[in-house]
């Protein structure tokens, strides 16, 4: 019997994304191509907001943007 492998969540607040693609090319074949190579991303419930220049360019839940990119909050000093 295999484990289930466990889902990474976020929490709300702002966050750089990362693609995990190393060209546009494979990050427009997933779909990430208006994220790559990274976005601030903003997560509000259970859904993430990426933006470039203060506007919204992609959206998803929260859960596929915590396991398809790598995240790093954004913390204020």
């Amino acid at each position: 019997m295999s484990r289930r492998k466990s889902l990474a969540t976020l929490t709300d607040g702002k966050y750089l994304a990362k693609c995990r693609q190393t060209t546009a090319l494979n990050a427009g074949m997933n779909g990430h191509l208006s994220v790559w190579p990274e976005a601030l991303m903003e997560v509000k419930g259970k859904e993430a907001f990426f933006y470039r220049d203060g506007k919204v360019v992609w959206s998803c839940s929260m859960l596929y943007a915590a396991n398809q990119f790598d995240v790093t909050p954004i913390v204020k000093s």
